[in-house]
């Protein structure tokens, strides 16, 4: 290369990785406008008038998001209430999402709960096995937990989450089986 070119391929290099966080960056500022946005509908809407499950199922999400767990928990707890008819897929998710709410306050068994509850109404949810088995491996129920993680590798045997989980686990047994 000649030491001539060096500059403008440096200027260049330089402006190429601008340009791509400049589009990143342009990327997460419109998401999140449009997360926002639709958070700031929904609050007004559910505030004057009562919202239907789905309406108050995405906002209960959008507080999971901003990790305000205790206003999550009441909306979706709020998305269960409204509509006794709803799909008992609809109704797992709702229960896992509260799980996840439960976890994050290390509300360990009331999460535990939610994800069970969530597993009934939907017996092939893979998500709420894995979530379960995390509650499990928090709690240091580790035999639990594998076979809890085995339970989503029925159904998904694809599984990576599930299958990392198994193997880190099934290493520390046998580790502390040999001490």
């Amino acid at each position: 290369m000649n030491p001539d070119n060096l500059p403008v391929a440096y200027i260049s290099a330089l402006l190429a990785i601008l340009v791509f966080a400049a589009i990143y960056i342009l990327r997460e500022v419109i998401k999140t406008r449009k997360q926002e946005s639709t958070f700031s509908r929904l609050q007004k809407k559910l505030k004057k008038e009562k919202g239907t499950a789905e309406e108050y199922y995405e906002l209960g999400s959008l507080y999971l998001d901003k990790k305000l767990f205790v206003q999550s928990i009441t909306l979706l707890q709020k998305a269960l209430k409204v509509d006794k008819k709803l799909p008992e897929e609809n109704k797992a998710l709702i229960h896992n999402a509260m799980g996840y709410a439960y976890f994050a306050q290390e509300q360990y068994d009331i999460a535990i709960k939610q994800y069970k509850e969530a597993l009934k109404l939907y017996p092939e949810y893979v998500i709420a096995f894995n979530n379960l088995g995390n509650v499990y491996e928090k709690k240091q129920m580790i035999i639990k937990a594998v076979e809890t993680y085995k339970e989503a590798l029925q159904y998904d045997p694809e599984n990576k989450i599930a299958t990392q989980r198994i193997n880190s686990l099934e290493k520390r047994l046998v580790s502390s089986k040999s001490k």
